[in-house]
């Protein structure tokens, strides 16, 4: 509900650092989608929806893309860093923030922070790519390194906090989680006839947020981990969060770990968490970029490559998909891809 112009939730609070309390407990709904979308609609762009003859052919389905390679600092992850911003400002909580990422959730955690008047700090592995950790600093974020694994990263967060500063947890937060929705909220509110939707999944928060904003429609929702990072599907079939993994593929913006609030979510109403291979990606890469004339980064091409490589869920059906993200220098995809530098 609205009181002097300020949207309050009813019944989660929304805890921003994602550590220090029960997550199980603070898990968004439907409402918080609503209230997030309505909360960070002045700052997000209303990405646009493409749906490609010729893509559709390739994939033997109706495929609706919500292109959020097009939202504000390139990646989806811009809405849920506005959602947990303008969130801190509601409940008072002034300050620096700091984060831990892999580029993209950095990059628009800086961006929201700067449009407050504050500043991120983003733990970021040594390894990043130079676009991302160029792009965290054009907004005016504070990168600092760390190798490149969660353990590193996440001392590198609790270090940051130990300075005063407030966390926001790059997934496991249910801000992020409620912000990450608003894409497909607004993907089925333009599509309202999809029967499948499927996300890339890193950390969760998409994919998460996504079976929380479609549940009452009653789309099958689907999640997408790289081969080389499929934690969640080891977590799924253990029954419980791995408690390390060392991830090697191309999709650098799904190495992390699913988080607690993402895995519970994902247990209850995600259908069935997919895998692709780096070749599978590479090849979907290209195949959106000639039937589309965009370039997108490995992560999110892998919502194309499960799409193709399962006929028996897609074929036929009228799919929606989130294409996460852009940040990608040509080169690097060149480099990626192995074809000519696009036209």
């Amino acid at each position: 509900m609205l009181r002097n112009g300020t949207y309050y939730r009813r019944r989660i609070n929304i805890e921003s650092s994602g550590m220090n309390t029960d997550p199980l407990q603070d898990i968004p709904d439907i409402e918080d989608i609503h209230l997030a979308h309505a909360r960070i609609r002045p700052l997000v762009r209303v990405t646009p929806v493409i749906n490609d003859p010729g893509l559709d052919d390739d994939l033997a389905c109706r495929l609706y893309c919500k292109c959020e390679n097009l939202q504000r600092a390139g990646a989806f992850k811009f809405r849920g860093a506005c959602n947990a911003v303008l969130t801190l400002d509601e409940q008072g909580i002034e300050g620096d923030l700091a984060t831990h990422s892999s580029g993209n959730h950095g990059a628009a955690l800086a961006l929201a922070a700067r449009l407050a008047g504050r500043t991120a700090h983003v733990v970021m592995p040594d390894n990043s790519s130079a676009i991302k950790i160029e792009s965290v600093r054009n907004f005016g974020g504070q990168v600092h390194f760390c190798e490149p694994t969660h353990e590193s990263r996440r001392a590198g967060l609790e270090e940051l906090v130990a300075t005063g500063k407030t966390a926001v947890h790059p997934y496991d937060n249910a801000a992020i989680i409620a912000g990450q929705g608003t894409a497909a909220l607004e993907l089925e509110q333009e599509v309202p006839s999809l029967e499948k939707m499927i996300t890339p999944l890193g950390g969760g928060g998409l994919v998460s947020g996504t079976a929380i904003a479609t549940r009452a429609w009653g789309v099958e929702v689907f999640g997408v981990e790289p081969a080389g990072a499929a934690d969640t599907v080891l977590s799924l079939e253990r029954g419980k969060i791995v408690d390390s993994y060392e991830p090697d593929t191309i999709a650098d913006g799904l190495r992390a770990i699913v988080g607690q609030r993402n895995f519970h979510v994902i247990r209850k109403r995600v259908s069935r968490v997919l895998t692709v291979s780096d070749e599978d990606i590479r090849e979907a890469m290209v195949l959106f970029w000639r039937r589309t004339k965009m370039l997108i980064e490995p992560s999110s091409a892998t919502v194309i490559a499960a799409i193709r490589n399962h006929p028996e869920l897609f074929g036929g059906r009228k799919v929606g998909a989130v294409v996460s993200g852009g940040n990608i220098h040509p080169a690097d995809w060149v480099d990626l891809t192995g074809n000519r530098p696009p036209a």
